[in-house]
């Protein structure tokens, strides 16, 4: 049976006439029942009716179970059916359940779209699908020159030109133009997150966020640029993208007229002029204008560092910090100066370099005007000439320019040491302590030079060895005229003149000039040798100690002499060699005038004048003055004989002995008098034979 009454317009029939009649409103766009508190119009006026409990704060049928109340009982009755799981309305084609029975009928009816057969279940809802394919916008703003797609959308624009904001938060009475943003709103203040994801059960305030979040599971891109093909997960990213191409920006500071691409970034810029930091910790209530920012500041009280470096394992609160890290290892400098072309591995170092070249000092005193190319050059002049008082330590009565160099201060004389290393479990009381000690371990060497690209594990090394290259030394002794490049080692070298010497050993009270003799003077007493041999297992007090005996492993021999070319494994070693010469003799003996060419010798020799014989033997309690003939003496308890000759197997006692014995069979006569010409191969022959000319005569006394 057929229904009796058509629509002219869209060929649609209805069994009753007055169904007719309201269906003919949609298309004159009639609305004759209008709300005397918003002025909102509706077709029917049963729609109006349903409408105006909403302008009451009355809502008279509240949930049984989870107490939300609703102005409408049929709304509490399919509210209820969320708790039951009832699903009493089936679809007569597939029989699936729903809630109500709108959705029944929605599903009920199928439509497809003729381009992409993406399928609907209201020909309303293809419609505004459809137009996005023909791009066609019929519904226009009348205020603005902006046309939408779909009436809804327009209606919701239409609000924003309104200005009129009738729905009120009862929490914080904020006000909204749409009923929609009101309840987005309100899951603000009771954490409601009704949109839940199947993949991860994560949770979302808004459905669109939930949709762009699923995006992430199913990896769909399905926005691309038509320029490079880029593809995006949403509009907004594609939006922004093409104005990379177009150098579009919309969005344009009130204050400064600077122009970003971007909303966010628009408001992000704005905090800097309105001071704004709407972001608070929650540990010790300080503020930021980033949320990124607060998020990397909470890292710092949880002790998070989720970023890890794959060639150390140093982990880094920040990503930013641990791609800087990572140019140690690649020996990447990706930055250079266009000046001189230098390169360097960060943009903030390669900024203060460039004040180098255009002399800029963009820091300035507010006191005497005066200004500085970098921040803590200026931090220091203040606190220098401000009447501010500096820091002291009341332990030790000493002042401090920063306040963070008396903290670091008094955590050394605090019993606490709160930074482990995590390799060797040795604890240390100022983290950049620990952060050196980890080099140890790393062998990394982050300070290179730029003169030779030799790297240090230190900057205080680095800086010492950049006076090897420009061969400065800007400390002079007024005594003797002696120049040096280091501080300390001045200091030092003022001592010798005035025969201080600050540092006492605590357990026999000898003193020494400097603080590092007296630790190696402690592993006397300890008998403590922490620095081991990889390859022998030999240990010695000293790292240095450590460090020359590696080269008898490795035969390196890095320091090579000027004058002769022989190479030495110690730079010690050379210095002495080199007053071999230059005849230099700089060690007098204050008895007698005498000249060494080395320290040790001149020690050694001041112990004939005192008698003084340090070294005794175990065995029979002879002492000797030098260590070199208890060493020689010992052998004649041992009978040891170490050192033996590849060409006929003999044994000797002594080096010295198997080096004069190796000249029998080379006849080689190294050994030649001055007067005549003559050659032996020892030199005590020699000495013998001199006497010859000289007529020297030895008596006996």
């Amino acid at each position: 049976m057929e229904k009796p009454y058509n629509c002219d317009k869209c060929s649609k029939a209805f069994w009753h006439s007055h169904h007719l009649k309201r269906h003919i409103q949609n298309h004159a766009k009639e609305k004759p029942y209008a709300c005397e508190v918003c002025h909102k119009s509706f077709t029917r006026n049963d729609y109006l009716k349903l409408h105006l409990p909403t302008h009451s704060e009355k809502k008279p049928h509240p949930c049984e179970i989870c107490g939300k109340a609703f102005i409408q009982r049929n709304k509490m009755i399919e509210h209820l059916r969320v708790h039951t799981k009832e699903k009493p309305y089936s679809c007569d084609v597939c029989s699936k359940a729903f809630n109500t029975f709108t959705d029944t009928y929605k599903r009920k009816t199928i439509c497809m779209c003729v381009l992409c057969s993406k399928t609907f279940s209201q020909k309303p809802h293809l419609d505004g699908h459809l137009r996005m394919h023909t791009k066609e916008k019929p519904f226009a703003c009348d205020f603005y020159k902006k046309a939408f797609s779909r009436q809804s959308y327009l209606k919701n624009h239409s609000q924003v030109h309104a200005k009129e904001k009738i729905f009120q938060c009862n929490i914080c009475n904020k006000t909204f133009s749409l009923k929609l943003n009101l309840e987005t709103h309100l899951r603000t203040h009771t954490k409601e997150k009704p949109f839940a994801c199947d993949f991860c059960t994560k949770a979302f305030s808004q459905k669109k966020n939930l949709q762009r979040h699923l995006l992430t599971h199913t990896k769909e891109k399905p926005f691309a640029c038509d320029l490079c093909n880029k593809t995006f997960s949403q509009k907004s990213h594609l939006l922004a993208h093409i104005r990379t191409h177009t150098k579009e920006k919309p969005f344009a500071c009130d204050f400064c007229y600077k122009a970003f691409s971007q909303k966010p970034h628009l408001e992000v810029h704005l905090r800097m002029h309105t001071k704004e930091k709407p972001f608070a910790c929650d540990f010790c209530t300080k503020t930021f204008s980033l949320q990124q920012n607060l998020k990397t500041h909470l890292r710092t009280h949880i002790k998070e560092k989720p970023f890890a470096c794959d060639f150390c394992c140093k982990r880094f609160t920040q990503m930013v910090h641990l791609k800087t890290h990572l140019r140690i290892h690649s020996k990447e400098k990706p930055f250079s100066c266009n000046v001189c072309n230098k390169v360097f591995s960060q943009e903030t170092i390669l900024t203060r370099h460039l004040r180098i070249h255009t002399k800029d000092k963009p820091f300035a005193c507010d006191v005497c005007d005066k200004t500085f190319s970098q921040q803590s050059c200026l931090r220091k002049h203040l606190q220098m000439n401000t009447t501010e008082k500096p820091p002291v330590c009341d332990l030790h009565n000493k002042a401090f320019s920063h306040h963070s160099y008396l903290k670091d201060h008094l955590q050394i004389y605090a019993d606490e040491k709160s930074f482990q290393c995590d390799v060797c479990n040795k604890a240390f009381s100022l983290k950049r302590k620990l952060e050196k000690h980890l080099r140890t371990h790393t062998k990394q060497k982050p300070f290179a030079c730029d003169y030779c690209n030799k790297t240090f594990c230190q900057r205080s090394d680095l800086k010492k060895h950049l006076l090897t290259h420009t061969k400065k030394k800007p400390f002079a002794c007024d005594s003797c005229n002696k120049t040096f490049s280091e501080e300390e080692n001045f200091k030092i070298h003022l001592w010798t003149h005035t025969k201080e010497k600050p540092f006492a050993c605590d357990l026999c009270n000898q003193e020494f000039y400097k603080p590092s003799s007296l630790k190696r003077h402690l592993y006397s007493h300890s008998k403590e040798k922490p620095f081991a041999c990889e390859f022998c297992e030999k240990a010695f007090c000293q790292r240095w100690d450590l460090k020359k005996h590696l080269y008898t492993h490795t035969k390196e021999k890095p320091f090579p002499c000027d004058f002769c070319g022989k190479s030495f494994s110690a730079k010690p070693n050379l210095i002495r060699h080199l007053r071999i010469h230059t005849k230099e003799k700089p060690f007098v003996c204050e008895f007698c005038n005498k000249a060494f060419s080395d320290q040790q010798n001149l020690k050694t020799h001041i112990w004939i004048h005192t008698e003084e014989k340090p070294f005794a033997c175990d065995f029979c309690h002879k002492a000797f003055s030098q260590n070199t003939t208890l060493k020689r003496h010992l052998l004649t308890h041992t009978k040891e004989k170490p050192f033996t000759c590849d060409v006929c197997n003999k044994a000797f006692a002594l080096k010295s002995r198997l080096k004069s014995h190796l000249l029998t069979h080379t006849n080689e006569k190294p050994f030649v008098c001055d007067f005549c010409n003559k050659a032996f191969a020892q030199k005590s022959t020699l000495n013998k034979h001199m006497c010859t000319h000289t007529k020297k005569v030895f008596t006996c006394l």
